[in-house]
């Protein structure tokens, strides 16, 4: 998945709806921007988690 591709879509429909006010935004799309940015949050939290890892397993491996 493409994070970056993911924020500017975020972005976008954001200023979509912030710019239509309540013409439009549903209960559904506010829900699925918020699970967007909870996968793109889960996707960070997993790759530092990974990293750390690395770090960790080359300090205590030597």
């Amino acid at each position: 998945m493409d994070v970056q591709m993911l924020t500017v879509w975020i972005r976008g429909r954001f200023q979509q709806l912030r710019t239509a006010r309540d013409a439009g935004a549903t209960s559904t799309e506010l829900a699925v921007i918020a699970g967007a940015l909870l996968v793109g949050a889960g996707l960070l939290v997993a790759a530092l988690r990974t990293k750390l890892g690395e770090k960790i397993g080359i300090i205590n491996g030597g």
